[in-house]
């Protein structure tokens, strides 16, 4: 395998949710060229299906693309926090509900071209109404899709953002095993 062995790093910026560094990388080929990279926590993606088979979408404005983006609930995990607490949590603050079941699903990188986040997929089921409010879920909005919807919405372009795409995706498969009842 091709690796590109980093000469120097350095550090840009530095804010709340991200870090921008600059590495300095030297190409198979012996050839010198920089990467710009977005350093980011690990996040959970979430799959949470309600009783009544509704898969469970939050509606939220997204700034750096300005617009309001139908998507899984997702969030970061905290230092030192377990994905599963993680999933229970995100849930609670965008949904109100907490899972009883939580089952790991898979998971995949965002952006693996410039971004270090790698999203933990699971499912969430048994939703429990259970509201926990946290900072910057104010305008989040809940909605509940029935199963059957989910592929129309996503050849439509009605979802359209990357992590919901393939959570979704993967769910689908998942549930074509016949694992899921």
């Amino acid at each position: 395998m091709a690796e590109e062995k980093t000469l120097s790093s350095r550090l840009v910026y530095e804010g709340r949710a991200v870090r921008l560094r600059v590495d300095t990388v030297r190409m198979p080929s012996g050839r010198e060229t920089t990467r710009e990279i977005v350093e980011h926590s690990d996040c959970v993606a979430i799959i949470a299906i309600d009783d009544k088979d509704n898969i469970l979408l939050v509606n939220q404005f997204r700034k750096p693309v300005e617009k309001e983006l139908l998507e899984i609930p997702a969030g970061g995990i905290e230092l030192g926090e377990d994905p599963v607490d993680c999933v229970r949590r995100e849930l609670r603050e965008e949904t109100g509900f907490l899972p009883q079941k939580v089952e790991r699903l898979g998971g995949f990188y965002s952006s693996p071209g410039y971004c270090t986040e790698y999203l933990y997929l699971y499912l969430a089921t048994d939703l429990v109404h259970s509201p926990l409010q946290a900072e910057d879920t104010d305008s989040i909005r809940l909605i509940p899709v029935p199963l059957v919807q989910i592929p129309g919405l996503i050849s439509s372009g009605s979802i359209c953002d990357a992590k919901s795409i393939a959570g979704l995706l993967i769910f689908l498969e998942y549930q074509k095993s016949a694992r899921f009842v």
